[in-house]
C-alpha cells in the first residue's frame, strides 16, 4: 500500500460500517443539523397524535354540545370548545389528519408530474424541453393560490379539489430540478452506453435519472408539503378548501373572524394557528437538513 492510500484506509477502517454508504453518510451529516432532528421530532409528534386522534381526544370532533357554547379550557374540554360547542381539542387533532394529508398528497402529485416531465424536457431536448419549460414559465407566471381559488370557485370547495389543484399546478419547482440534474447525467458515460446498448428514454428515466435526483427532488417535495398546509390553511380559511363539518386548521380559525374572539376567546383559533405554524417550521426545518444532508459537497466534512 503507497503512502498516499494509508490516509484513506486508515479514515475507512475508522468508520462505522452503516455511515459507509450513501445513506448512512446523508444520515450522519442530518442528525448534526440540530434545528432538523428538532423539526423531525416535532413533525414525529404532530403526525402521532394525528393518527391517534381516536384514543387521545376524549370526545368526538363533530358532536354538538349547545350547553358547551364558547366554553373556556377546562377538565372536561381541555382547549374549550367553538361556537358550536364542539371540543377544540379533539377537532384540532383530527384537522391534523386532513391538513397534513392535504400537503402530502397535494406535494406528492406535482413532485410526481414534475419529476416526469422535467426528465422528458432534459432527456429529449429540442421541441419537448421547448415545450414542457415554457408552459413551465407560464404557470410560474401566475400567482398559484390565485389559481387554486379560481379552479375551487369553479369546481366547488372539496378536499379532492383542493389536493388535485395544487397538485397540478405545482410542478414547476421539481420539473426545473430535474431538468437541471438531467442535463448533468444524460452527458455520464454509463447513460451514454446504455443508450449505445439500445436503451430506451423510460429505461434510461427510471433506472439512472430519476435516481440521480431522488435527493434533489426529496427536499422539493419537503419543502412543498410545508406550502400545501399553508396553502389549505388559507383557502380554508376563505371557505374554498375543506367543507364544514369536516375539520382542518384552516377552517377552525374562521371562527376567530372578529375582534370580539380575537381578544376575549383566544382558545378558538391560537390551537390551529400554533398547529399551523410549528408543523410548516419543523416542515421546512426537515427540508433543511435534508438539503444539507443530501450535498455531495458535504460527505468529507461528515468523515472527518
Amino acid at each position: 500500500m503507497t503512502a498516499a492510500m494509508e490516509p484513506a484506509a486508515a479514515l475507512a477502517a475508522t468508520t462505522p460500517v452503516s455511515t459507509r454508504g450513501p445513506a448512512g453518510l446523508a444520515w450522519r451529516r442530518f442528525r448534526r443539523h440540530r434545528m432538523a432532528m428538532v423539526g423531525l421530532v416535532t413533525l414525529g409528534v404532530i403526525v402521532v397524535a394525528a393518527l391517534l386522534a381516536d384514543v387521545i381526544a376524549p370526545h368526538h370532533p363533530n358532536e354538538v354540545d349547545l350547553a358547551a357554547f364558547r366554553q373556556a379550557p377546562s377538565a372536561e374540554h381541555w382547549l374549550g370548545t367553538d361556537s358550536a360547542g364542539r371540543d377544540v381539542f379533539a377537532r384540532l387533532l383530527h384537522a391534523g389528519r386532513i391538513s397534513l394529508g392535504v400537503g402530502i398528497a397535494a406535494s406528492l402529485i406535482s413532485v410526481a408530474i414534475g419529476t416526469l416531465l422535467g426528465a422528458v424536457a432534459g432527456l429529449f431536448r429540442g421541441w419537448a424541453d421547448t415545450v414542457i419549460m415554457r408552459t413551465a414559465d407560464i404557470m410560474l407566471s401566475f400567482p398559484a393560490l390565485v389559481v387554486i381559488i379560481v379552479v375551487a370557485g369553479v369546481l366547488g370547495p372539496s378536499v379532492v379539489t383542493l389536493v388535485l389543484a395544487m397538485g397540478v399546478f405545482g410542478w414547476p419547482a421539481a420539473g426545473r430540478v430535474v431538468r437541471g440534474v438531467t442535463l448533468s447525467v444524460r452527458e455520464r458515460e454509463f447513460v451514454k452506453a446504455a443508450r449505445s446498448f439500445g436503451a430506451g428514454g423510460w429505461w434510461l428515466i427510471t433506472r439512472h435519472l430519476v435516481p440521480a435526483a431522488l435527493g434533489p427532488v426529496t427536499v422539493v417535495a419537503t419543502l412543498g408539503v410545508a406550502q400545501a398546509i399553508m396553502a389549505e390553511a388559507t383557502l380554508s380559511f376563505l371557505g374554498l378548501g375543506v367543507e364544514p363539518p369536516a375539520a382542518s386548521w384552516g377552517n377552525m380559525l374562521t371562527d376567530a373572524q372578529n375582534l370580539t374572539l380575537i381578544s376575549s376567546m383566544p382558545w378558538m383559533w391560537l390551537p390551529p394557528g400554533i398547529a399551523v405554524a410549528l408543523t410548516v417550521l419543523a416542515v421546512n426545518f426537515v427540508g433543511d437538513g435534508l438539503r444539507d444532508a443530501l450535498d455531495p459537497r458535504t460527505t468529507l466534512g461528515a468523515l472527518r
